[in-house]
């Protein structure tokens, strides 16, 4: 089964990536330049210069989940702000329209209620 799920956090790295790297490789990027636990159950996600390659990466309390996505046309679009930052948390659901390839600026999100426990969640 395959362990993705609204309920984890999702990290975009913010620089290229080489996508040579694979396990060890992307842990480490994420303990030396993000600061984090590569165990944390978190997930990892990692694009190439030309952002037409993409790597997630996730422990799910056995060992690394590794998936990669190549386009075979198009590039995948980033969130406008990732500029300022070294890694953007995401939603999920940002990160399936990243995947779907729609457009992430035309996107309009209408309000919805929150609870406070689970907007406090989201943001620790």
């Amino acid at each position: 089964m395959v362990p993705l799920s609204p309920a984890l956090r999702f990290f975009l790295y913010a620089h290229a990536t080489d996508m040579r790297k694979s396990f060890d490789g992307l842990s480490g990027l994420v303990a030396a330049a993000l600061s984090r636990d590569p165990t944390s159950g978190d997930v990892y996600v990692f694009l190439n210069r030309r952002r037409d390659r993409m790597k997630l990466l996730l422990w799910d309390r056995t060992g690394f989940w590794l998936f990669y996505k190549r386009l075979e046309q198009g590039t995948f679009q980033l969130p406008a702000n990732l500029a300022q930052h070294t890694s953007l948390e995401l939603r999920y659901d940002e990160l399936l329209l990243i995947l779907e390839g729609i457009d992430l600026a035309s996107i309009k999100r209408r309000r919805r209620y929150h609870h406070a426990s689970s907007s406090k969640k989201q943001m620790a």
